[in-house]
């Protein structure tokens, strides 16, 4: 039996829930580093931030077979279609504009968001070593499949209360034409290809982690709704670097395990508290979190030098942040009327 029926309160449930899974990931990612193995920890912090229930058997399965299809595409992108740039760029934007398409009309937002990494992390890894592309892809998978474990695990660990009602069926996937979903996707995929065609064109891999963010941060709501949105976003971000220059230094001053365990907990605790309660700020929250695991990750490497790359991450993840918010909204304030679709198409 889990922890959780010591509470009763929902929140406060989803809270701990979410500090130990995120620590859990985090020391598993950290302990074993195979390869995209930060990819347990920042995969788990997007689903544990979301207020859902513990996913069926069906549902995780189905969730594991969408993780191969993206590696599918990715690995066709990768393999036979990059070596052709005049095809891959057209491509991508296609499969871009596509894979918003699909999250817009209610399709699988974990389906959306493994598209989304295989696209932009693979076609850049292939740059360097077609071999090393596929052989990190592997990772991916690994990581996909072990968030779901997380998901889980964290859910036995941390139960809801008896009774709580389970995954409610999706509100349905809009099969036909919809004006208002492709307008969306449209505006995302305009925002998001110039970022990846400039990481990539200019093997730009060891920023890769910076593109991971650009591409999860594209998924937050209401960017380009409003000043108060953008700036709650930009601030988001910059309290992610604050957090990671602060664990840096604690692990630097303690490089020891059993503390990057209390340190992750209680980092995780008071975001996971910040995220659940009522502040305009909280639901852009997550995308803080995601930007500390990424900036600490990525200092902590071997060979990693703080002092140079991190001002640098921090640096690039606030101008990306910055350029997504700006974008879509400038989009959003120049684009043109709605179009008056016959109903016959």
């Amino acid at each position: 039996m889990g922890t959780g029926f010591l509470l009763t309160d929902p929140k406060q449930i989803k809270i701990l829930r979410y500090a130990v899974g995120l620590t859990i990931a985090s020391v598993l990612a950290s302990g074993i580093a195979w390869p995209l193995s930060f990819l347990l920890p920042v995969l788990s912090a997007v689903f544990l931030a979301l207020p859902l229930p513990k996913l069926t058997l069906s549902q995780g399965l189905r969730n594991m077979r969408d993780s191969l299809f993206a590696f599918a595409v990715g690995y066709i992108f990768t393999l036979f279609i990059l070596p052709f740039p005049v095809i891959f760029v057209p491509l991508l934007a296609l499969a871009l504009f596509f894979t918003y398409y699909h999250l817009n009309r209610g399709g699988s937002f974990w389906l959306v968001l493994m598209l989304l990494v295989c696209l932009l992390l693979m076609p850049m890894l292939a740059r360097i070593d077609e071999g090393l592309a596929i052989g990190v892809a592997f990772g991916l998978v690994t990581s996909s499949w072990l968030t779901l474990a997380m998901l889980w695990l964290s859910h036995y660990i941390v139960p809801d209360p008896p009774g709580t009602p389970g995954l409610p069926a999706r509100p349905g996937f809009q099969s036909a034409y919809s004006a208002p979903a492709a307008e969306l996707a449209m505006k995302s995929t305009i925002v998001v290809l110039p970022i990846a065609i400039l990481f990539i064109a200019n093997n730009w891999t060891s920023q890769i982690l910076v593109m991971i963010f650009a591409a999860i941060f594209t998924l937050s709501p209401d960017l380009a709704k409003g000043k108060e949105a953008g700036i709650n976003s930009i601030k988001s971000t910059l309290t992610g670097g604050a957090v990671a220059f602060v664990v840096y230094w604690a692990l630097v001053a303690v490089p020891e395990y059993h503390f990057l365990l209390l340190l992750m907990f209680f980092v995780s605790l008071g975001f996971g508290t910040a995220i659940y309660s009522a502040t305009p700020i909280a639901k852009y929250l997550p995308s803080a979190m995601v930007a500390m695991i990424i900036l600490v990750n990525s200092s902590l490497g071997a060979g990693a030098d703080f002092s140079e790359k991190f001002v640098l991450r921090v640096l690039l993840i606030s101008v990306a942040t910055i350029y997504v918010v700006v974008a879509l909204k400038v989009l959003d304030a120049f684009w043109p009327n709605k179009i008056v679709v016959s109903s016959k198409l």
